[in-house]
């Protein structure tokens, strides 16, 4: 088990099975040192916990916590095409994605789930630039959707 995986256990959390597609695309892409993940709904066993627009449907707690299974999903995806979580040298961008109320306007502490999360597991290499945007609706009705991009060890 990776150091990375060793620190979600102490965190409670386990790294899922990688969230299949819902379209014709692949979950991650290694080019180079760089692995950039399709954008991950908070997809669990399959499924979505919660559908609907945050300050409306979904409460601001609910939809930070679908973030943090957001970030989860997406490291799934980067192990996927890089085999062990230790390689993560850098997480050098997250771009989130809120279906907001028209009146919600708390997209950066949604967000917050997925970087917390990164910080917590990854240390100095899960900090990262980010943009949390408000939209109108997302796939499947989903609160939040988020994508990586992150920088992998030189050669492995």
């Amino acid at each position: 088990m990776s150091k990375v995986e060793e620190k979600l256990a102490e965190l409670g959390l386990t790294l899922p099975p990688v969230a299949a597609p819902v379209a014709a695309y692949v979950p991650a892409v290694r080019t180079g040192e760089f692995v950039f993940t399709s954008g991950q709904l908070p997809m669990v066993a399959g499924k979505l916990p919660n559908t609907g627009k945050v300050g409306a449907e979904v409460t601001p707690e609910e939809a930070k916590e679908l973030a943090q299974i957001c970030a989860l999903n997406a490291l799934a995806a980067v192990k996927s095409v890089i085999g062990d979580l230790d390689l993560v040298e850098q997480v050098v961008k997250v771009v989130g994605f809120v279906a907001s109320a028209p009146d919600f306007t708390g997209q950066p502490g949604v967000i917050n789930g997925t970087s917390e999360l990164l910080g917590q597991v990854l240390g100095e290499a899960g900090v990262h630039a980010r943009s949390a945007v408000g939209v109108t609706v997302l796939p499947l009705d989903a609160p939040v959707e988020v994508e990586l991009q992150v920088r992998v060890r030189a050669g492995a």
